[in-house]
């Protein structure tokens, strides 16, 4: 048996990668509903705060959406 370490490393670090990403991007969506519901407590607007969230989710979403893609096909 022979083992490609080179491409083991190629996926394990495109994972770790692709790992932190999401869940950076999932962090700051909700860090971004945190604030709007902060900034509407104070009497402000937070719709700036809730408009990056939902990009964030979104984008979460089209990681997701495009990993589960890259399985099926």
């Amino acid at each position: 048996m022979n083992i490609d370490w080179a491409a083991l490393g190629s996926v394990f670090g495109v994972s770790l990668l692709a790992t932190v990403l999401l869940v950076g991007l999932f962090t700051l969506g909700i860090l971004g509903l945190s604030k709007q519901e902060e900034a509407a407590a104070q009497g402000g607007s937070a719709a700036l705060a809730r408009t990056g969230a939902y990009a964030c989710f979104a984008l979460c979403v089209a990681a997701v959406s495009f990993g589960i893609f890259l399985i099926v096909s």
